[in-house]
């Protein structure tokens, strides 16, 4: 007998459909559950931080785990490897993430490595702020 995940397949399906369409922005484990609530396919918070999980040892998801405070966020990947040569910045406001490949910060890292002596890991490395159009906002 086949032992049952307690995880079925259009719950998986719903849920990466969810971080596709979200793949701009930081999404938490609250807001998946309730799109899988309001999809129909409700499913427990320890469920989802499971599935989560397996996304992101899969390389599909990216974690980011900010302050230690906050709940830690997720992110579908398209191209982990883009991801690991630019920075990104993230909306305080909307959170959209945008991936930002800027000659100026690529030369600043060059200048960090060279004179610090320090090797920066994009992949952990966000700047907050407001985007234009919530800027722009308020």
């Amino acid at each position: 007998m086949k032992k049952d995940s307690g995880y079925n397949t259009r719950q998986k399906e719903n849920l990466l459909t969810y971080l596709i369409n979200n793949k701009n922005k930081h999404t938490n484990v609250q807001e998946i559950s309730a799109f899988l609530s309001s999809e129909g396919t409700p499913v427990g918070v320890a469920t989802i931080y499971r599935q989560l999980d397996r996304l992101v040892e899969q390389g599909l998801v990216r974690k980011y785990a900010f302050d230690g405070k906050t709940s830690a966020c997720y992110q579908y990947i398209e191209d982990e490897e883009k991801c690991r040569s630019h920075f990104h910045l993230k909306c305080l406001s909307c959170g959209k993430l945008i991936h930002l490949d800027c000659e100026h910060l690529a030369e600043l890292t060059q200048h960090i490595e060279n004179e610090h002596g320090f090797s920066i890991d994009y992949l952990q490395t966000v700047f907050y702020g407001r985007c234009s159009d919530c800027k722009d906002e308020g």
